[in-house]
C-alpha cells in the first residue's frame, strides 16, 4: 500500500446514511420549529441557528468549515473529544427565517453541504433569548 493510500481517511458517511440522516433531519426540525413557538419565537423572525457536523478527517472538517465560513456563517472545527479521532464543526448561521418550510429548505441544504464533504449533519437548536 502506497503512503498516499495509507493517509486517506475512510468514507464517514456513506450515501445511505445520508439518505437516512436527510430523512431523520427534516422530520425533527419541524418538531422543533413548534417547541419554539412555545418561546415566542414566530415564523416572522429571523434567528441565528447555532448547528453540528462530525466527520473522521481535519481535512473534512476544515474544507467544510471553509464552504461555511464563505456563506458568512461562524465555524470552527475541533476533536469532538480530545485524542479521538472524530472531528466536530460546529457553528451558527446569519440570521435565518423561522418559518417551517425555510428552515427545512435551510435542513436540507445543510445535510448536502455535509455530505458534499463527508461530514454528517447532526441538527441545529438556538437560543430564543438571542
Amino acid at each position: 500500500m502506497s503512503d498516499a493510500a495509507e493517509k486517506q481517511p475512510e468514507q464517514y458517511i456513506s450515501e445511505q446514511q445520508h439518505k437516512d440522516n436527510l430523512v431523520s433531519q427534516l422530520s425533527t426540525s419541524p418538531e422543533i420549529v413548534e417547541q419554539l413557538r412555545g418561546y415566542g419565537i414566530n415564523e416572522d423572525r429571523k434567528c441565528k441557528l447555532e448547528y453540528f457536523f462530525y466527520t473522521n478527517a481535519a481535512e473534512k472538517a476544515g474544507s467544510l468549515s471553509t464552504e461555511l465560513t464563505d456563506m458568512g456563517y461562524d465555524a470552527t472545527f475541533d476533536d469532538s473529544v480530545p485524542g479521538k479521532k472524530i472531528k466536530i464543526v460546529a457553528g451558527a448561521t446569519v440570521p435565518v427565517l423561522m418559518a417551517t418550510e425555510k428552515v427545512l429548505e435551510w435542513t436540507e441544504s445543510m445535510c448536502n453541504i455535509g455530505y458534499k464533504h463527508d461530514c454528517e449533519f447532526d441538527g441545529w437548536g438556538l437560543n430564543p433569548e438571542q
